[in-house]
C-alpha cells in the first residue's frame, strides 16, 4: 500500500482520488453497467487537498464533490482535507492537479512541508503565463527556492475526468527522466481501469497535454461557427503541427507528438462534449464574450485560456510561428471576430505540408 496525496480537489483531482484510491485486486463488474466496479481491497491510503475548509468538510459529510465532480461517490477510505500539514505528513507520492495558476504559489506554500524521499507527479496541464515554464519547471524552481529538490514525474494524456471517475478505460502516459520513477509510478497508479506508459521526454509531454487546449479552442470556434467537419480535420491536423514545432524546438521529440499526449490528447479535446476548452471555443463562436463563458464555468478552469498568451511568449523566444495560437490569441483579447479569424488562418500564403 503507497500513501498518496492528491493536491487539488477540482475534477481532475478528485477523479483520480476515486480512481487511485482502489486498485481493484478483485473487483470484476458491475452486472448492470458492464463497468468495473468500485469492490475490492483498498492498495492504496489516498488523501485528497483542497484549500477550501467548507469544501473539505462538504465532501466528508457527502461523500460528494458537488461542486466540480457530482454523482460521483467518494470511497469511504478516501482522507479529505484542507489542513497541509495533514495531506503532506507522511506522504511518498504527492500528485499536483492545481490550476497552472496557482501552481507556483501552492509549492510555496507546501514547501516547508516536504520531506526528501517524497516523490511528485505533475498533472496539471499548462504553462505559467509570466515564465513560459512547465509546469514540472515551475515545481522544481519553486521548490529550490526553498532548498528542497525532489523528483519530478509528469502524467499527462487523452482522459475526462468524468470518464476516469466512472472506470471507463484510460491510457495515460507517465513522463521522467529517471525510468526508475517512471516505472514506479505507472506500477502504483495502473489498474484495471487505468493504464500508463512510461516516457522518458517530459518536454513533449507536458507541452503536448498543455498546448493541445488552445486548439481545442480553436476546434471549439470552428464548430461554434457550423464550419462543418472538413474545416475541423484541417484544424486538428494543422494544430498538431504547430504543437509538435514548438515542442522539437524546445527540445521535445517528434514521436512524443504522435502519442497519447500529443494526437491522443487533442483528438479527444478537440471533439469531446466533455471538453471545457472546446465548450469556451464554441461559445465564442456563437458570439458570447468570455468573460460571460468563464463566469459561467463557476469556477472550473478552462486552462486553454492562459495557456495560449504563454504559448505565444514561449514560441516567441524560440523562433516559431504558430498561427492558430496568434489567431486564438486575439480572439480572446478581443481584438477580433471569430469569422475574421478563420478567414485570415484561411488566407495566408501557401506553403508546402
Amino acid at each position: 500500500m503507497s500513501r498518496i496525496t492528491i493536491l487539488g480537489a477540482g475534477a481532475w483531482g478528485t477523479a483520480l482520488a476515486i480512481n487511485l484510491a482502489y486498485r481493484r485486486e478483485s473487483s470484476g463488474q458491475d452486472s448492470q453497467s458492464g463497468r468495473a466496479s468500485h469492490s475490492g481491497r483498498a492498495s492504496h491510503d489516498v488523501t485528497l487537498w483542497t484549500r477550501l475548509p467548507q469544501a473539505a468538510q462538504s465532501m466528508r459529510d457527502r461523500r460528494e464533490n458537488l461542486l466540480y465532480l457530482p454523482n460521483f461517490p467518494l470511497p469511504e477510505d478516501l482522507q479529505i482535507t484542507a489542513d497541509p500539514q495533514e495531506a503532506i505528513h507522511q506522504a511518498e507520492i504527492i500528485v499536483s492537479v492545481t490550476p497552472s495558476e496557482y501552481l507556483r504559489a501552492t509549492y510555496n506554500q507546501f514547501a516547508s512541508l516536504l520531506t526528501q524521499g517524497q516523490v511528485i507527479v505533475s498533472a496539471t496541464k499548462g504553462i505559467e503565463d509570466t515564465t513560459h515554464l512547465r509546469m514540472s519547471e515551475v515545481i522544481q524552481q519553486a521548490l529550490s527556492a526553498h532548498n528542497l529538490n525532489l523528483p519530478v514525474a509528469v502524467l499527462s494524456g487523452p482522459s475526462f475526468a468524468q470518464e476516469v471517475a466512472a472506470n471507463a478505460p484510460t491510457a495515460l502516459t507517465i513522463a521522467s527522466t529517471d525510468n526508475a520513477l517512471a516505472t514506479r509510478i505507472q506500477k502504483e497508479f495502473s489498474g484495471q481501469t487505468l493504464r500508463l506508459y512510461t516516457n522518458e521526454d517530459v518536454i513533449g509531454v507536458e507541452l503536448g497535454g498543455a498546448l493541445k487546449n488552445v486548439i481545442a479552442i480553436a476546434s471549439g470556434v470552428v464548430a461554434g461557427l457550423s464550419l462543418g467537419h472538413n474545416t475541423a480535420a484541417a484544424l486538428i491536423t494543422r494544430g498538431i503541427a504547430e504543437i509538435t514545432r514548438l515542442a522539437l524546438a524546445c527540445g521535445g521529440r517528434r514521436e512524443t507528438l504522435a502519442g497519447l499526449s500529443g494526437i491522443g490528447d487533442l483528438v479527444l479535446t478537440c471533439t469531446g462534449a466533455l471538453s471545457r476548452n472546446r465548450f469556451v471555443g464554441i461559445e465564442l463562436g456563437k458570439g458570447r464574450q468570455l468573460e460571460e463563458i468563464l463566469a459561467g464555468l463557476k469556477g472550473k478552469v478552462a486552462e486553454g485560456v492562459r495557456t495560449t498568451h504563454a504559448a505565444l511568449g514561449l514560441a516567441k523566444k524560440q523562433g516559431i510561428e504558430m498561427p492558430i495560437t496568434e489567431q486564438m490569441a486575439q480572439i480572446l483579447n478581443g481584438n477580433k471576430s471569430p469569422k475574421e479569424a478563420i478567414r485570415e488562418l484561411m488566407s495566408r500564403p501557401g506553403r508546402d505540408e
